[in-house]
């Protein structure tokens, strides 16, 4: 087996070797040595902004990037799992992982890459600019995780604050409360811990690492529930059964819920209400004025069950509305 994604199209060459040479054992336990994939997409796919919306920030110790090879970082169902993944050549997507849960990531690797993405019934003519985002955009699938406990919590680090504070505090936590990824990835990775590991964090790591207290209370307080909660969410019928049993735990509202839906299940319909930015860029880009909540649904109806999809297409369409003032600079209280 290999242990980089470099050496996989050598693959044969290697087990032509291994043929003529005495067998040798592997002394490394079975969950640091790879196993492979390929996945084969029935669709086109943009492998980069289709995966890497799971990101959270570029310094995100749970995802990184080197050459070709998108590095990922989780905590499975069956242990941590690092994959690696790159397109090898147009409509093959070659998978390699690592650790406790490294079948269980592989097994996921299609979803991840948006295979379960429906666009069935999804009319991007209703809007000239979504019709060419459409166009020019078709390998934009909705990726998802089926990881619940880790959307939802990195979405409570990003209620009501900065993309730069959430990230960051994210970043800091994960590190220093995470568990670091089995693999020869390109930089120190880490998996977010455990709900029970949740619940452990010392006080003083959420400060120093910038969460303000309401978020970091709420993560805590969904943690002492999270198995419920995990189990709940994944036998719930659709998104507004989601929704129902997220925002019945405290300091969770819809916004939280939608993110959480978007990031574990890839969720096409999908709107984070609330959200300081969206509803302006969804005005701007179909009116060409700022619009509020409620407006912006007004506007997304025509694409009822898909309405993510817009949002995403917006996004990918590089229309933005053009900014009127400086940029925020929050201020950094861990200090005092």
């Amino acid at each position: 087996m290999t242990t980089s994604l470099s050496r996989i199209p050598r693959a044969r060459d290697a087990e032509r070797f291994a043929a003529r040479a005495a067998p040798v054992r592997d002394p490394r336990p079975a969950h640091e040595r790879p196993i492979e994939t390929e996945y084969r997409p029935r669709h086109p796919l943009d492998l980069r902004r289709t995966v890497l919306y799971q990101r959270r920030g570029a310094g995100d110790p749970t995802m990184t990037v080197a050459g070709s090879v998108i590095w990922r970082a989780s905590r499975t169902p069956e242990g941590v799992a690092t994959l690696a993944i790159r397109e090898v050549r147009p409509g093959v997507v070659r998978g390699a992982a690592w650790g406790p849960g490294r079948e269980w990531a592989l097994t996921q690797l299609p979803a991840l890459c948006g295979a379960d993405d429906d666009a069935r019934g999804f009319d991007a003519s209703r809007h000239p600019l979504i019709a060419e985002a459409h166009r020019r955009n078709p390998g934009l699938r909705l990726s998802r995780t089926d990881l619940v406990f880790d959307a939802l919590a990195s979405a409570i680090f990003e209620q009501k604050v900065t993309g730069m504070q959430a990230f960051g505090a994210w970043r800091r936590v994960v590190t220093w409360a995470g568990e670091r990824a089995p693999g020869p990835t390109p930089a120190p990775m880490f998996a977010p811990p455990t709900i029970a590991g949740w619940q452990r964090v010392p006080s003083w790591v959420w400060h120093r690492a910038g969460l303000e207290p309401p978020q970091s209370k709420t993560v805590v307080l969904a943690a002492r529930r999270g198995e419920a909660i995990v189990r709940a969410v994944e036998a719930a019928e659709d998104g507004e059964a989601v929704d129902r049993v997220l925002v019945s735990q405290p300091g969770i509202g819809p916004w939280t819920s939608a993110e959480t839906r978007i990031r574990a299940f890839g969720d096409a319909d999908a709107v984070s209400v609330g959200d300081y930015h969206v509803a302006h860029e969804v005005g701007f880009a179909l009116t060409g004025s700022r619009t509020d909540d409620d407006g912006m649904l007004r506007l997304l109806a025509p694409w009822a069950g898909h309405r993510q999809r817009v949002i995403r297409l917006i996004g990918a369409s590089g229309v933005r509305e053009p900014r009127r003032g400086p940029r925020l600079h929050p201020e950094d209280h861990r200090d005092r």
